[in-house]
C-alpha cells in the first residue's frame, strides 16, 4: 500500500495543493507554521477520519471559505482507491470512496492505515492518562471496527449519562432512569476494557525486543494496563457510585478513567523516569505500533513523522531511520541536514513556504542517489 498523490481544496492554509508522492521516502521541509503538519494532518484524516489533533472540521476548513476538500489516491492490494472528502463547516463531512458516498464514516476504516508520530508523542509516557487513553484508541479505531462502534456508543451513553446527573440535582425523581444509562455502559464499557487488555497483549509482544535492541540489551519494558473498573465488575461499581455521580455530576467508574503504566526494569517511568528513559519507551511504542499493524492487517502502513527527528539523539534517530527502509514514510523537517548526515535515501523534497509548494530539482532517484553518494 501507499498514497499516489494528495490533492486539498481551501484546507487551512492551503487554497490548492496538488502533490505526488513515491512508494519510499518524500521530504516536506520549511520554516515553522508554514503549513508542513497540515499536509500530514490532511492524510490521517483521509485514513481514520479524524484530525490527529482533535480539530473539528469548522477548524480545518480554510477561514475565508464555508467548504473545503481533500482527495488521496493510493494503491492497495495492486488497486488504484480515490478517497474524497468533502468538509463543511456547518455540516457532518462527506466521504467517498471511488466516487461511491460511504453512509458511515467508520466503513472508511482499514482501506489505508497510517502510523502518524510528533514530538507530542515523546511525551506520551509523562503527560496524563487522557494522552495513553487516545493514544490506544486512535490505534485501536484504525484496527478494529467493533472497537469503533463500542466506542462511540460508549462516548455518546457517558455525555447521556452526565446530563442526566446534573438534571437529577434539580429533579431527583429521574434517578430510575439512571439503570437505563447504566445496562448500556456496561456493555459497551465492558468490551472496551476486554480489547484493550488483548491490545496492550499484543503491543507488549513486539515492544519488549524493540526496546531491548533499543536500549542496549539493558533494559526490559512492559506496559501495563490499570483499567479503572474489570470488565466484571463495571455493572456492579456503576450502581455503588450512583450517589457519588450525582454528588459530583460526572460519571467516575468505566474505561473513560483507564490509564497505562511503562514499567522498565521493574520502575514506572512515569514517576520515577528519566527523560531519556521515557522517550525511548514512547519510540518503542511508535515501532511497535508500525509492526503491529502489519500483523493485523497484512499490509504495510503509511509512516508520517512530523518533526520529530529533530527532538530525537543521534543514536535514536539512526535506529528509527534504519527501521522504515520498507515503509513509505513521508516526513516534515526544518532543514535536510540530518538526512544527508545520516546518508538517508530520499525520493522526493517538497519545500513548503506559506501554504505554497516548491518541488525540489533533485526529485529523481538517480539524482538523489549521486548526491548521497
Amino acid at each position: 500500500m501507499f498514497i499516489k498523490s494528495l490533492e486539498l481544496e481551501n484546507y487551512r492554509n492551503y487554497k490548492s495543493l496538488n502533490l505526488s508522492f513515491d512508494r519510499g521516502t518524500t521530504i516536506l521541509y520549511g520554516n515553522n507554521a508554514q503549513g508542513k503538519t497540515n499536509i500530514l494532518e490532511a492524510i490521517y484524516l483521509s485514513a481514520t477520519t479524524k484530525s490527529h489533533k482533535g480539530s473539528k472540521d469548522s477548524e480545518i476548513v480554510n477561514f475565508d471559505e464555508e467548504e473545503g476538500h481533500i482527495r488521496t489516491l493510493l494503491e492497495k492490494d495492486g488497486m488504484d482507491y480515490r478517497i474524497d472528502m468533502h468538509l463543511r463547516k456547518s455540516k457532518s463531512k462527506g466521504i467517498a470512496i471511488n466516487c461511491e458516498r460511504i453512509k458511515k464514516a467508520s466503513d472508511l476504516i482499514g482501506l489505508l492505515n497510517v502510523v502518524f508520530f510528533s514530538p507530542e508523542d515523546l511525551n506520551i509516557i509523562k503527560d496524563g492518562p487522557a494522552y495513553r487513553r487516545r493514544f490506544v484508541d486512535m490505534e485501536l479505531c484504525q484496527l478494529d471496527q467493533f472497537y469503533i462502534y463500542n466506542l462511540n456508543n460508549y462516548n455518546k451513553i457517558i455525555n447521556q449519562r452526565n446530563k442526566l446527573l446534573k438534571d437529577l440535582y434539580f429533579n431527583p425523581s429521574l434517578r430510575e432512569t439512571l439503570m437505563i444509562w447504566d445496562t448500556q455502559l456496561e456493555s459497551y464499557g465492558s468490551k472496551i476494557i476486554e480489547r484493550r487488555i488483548h491490545f496492550t497483549a499484543q503491543l507488549n509482544e513486539i515492544m519488549k525486543d524493540i526496546h531491548y535492541k533499543l536500549s542496549g540489551g539493558l533494559e526490559n519494558i512492559e506496559i501495563i494496563y490499570e483499567p479503572n473498573v474489570s470488565a466484571e465488575e463495571i455493572g456492579t461499581e456503576l450502581k455503588k457510585a450512583q450517589d457519588r455521580d450525582i454528588k459530583s455530576k460526572s460519571t467516575s467508574v468505566g474505561p473513560h478513567r483507564d490509564d497505562f503504566a511503562f514499567m522498565v526494569n521493574g520502575i514506572d517511568i512515569r514517576k520515577f523516569g528519566s527523560q531519556g528513559q521515557q522517550r525511548t519507551a514512547a519510540l518503542s511504542l511508535k515501532l511497535a505500533e508500525i509492526e503491529l499493524v502489519k500483523r493485523i492487517t497484512k499490509d504495510i502502513p503509511v509512516l508520517l513523522l512530523d518533526d520529530v527527528l529533530s527532538e530525537l539523539d543521534s543514536n535514536r534517530q539512526n535506529y528509527l531511520l534504519n527501521s522504515i527502509g520498507d515503509i513509505q514514510t513521508i516526513i516534515t523537517c526544518t532543514g535536510l541536514d540530518e538526512f544527508v548526515n545520516n546518508r538517508f535515501m530520499i525520493d522526493k523534497v517538497y519545500k513548503i513556504v506559506a501554504g505554497s509548494v516548491e518541488e525540489n530539482e533533485n526529485n529523481d532517484r538517480e539524482k538523489n542517489e549521486e548526491r548521497q553518494g
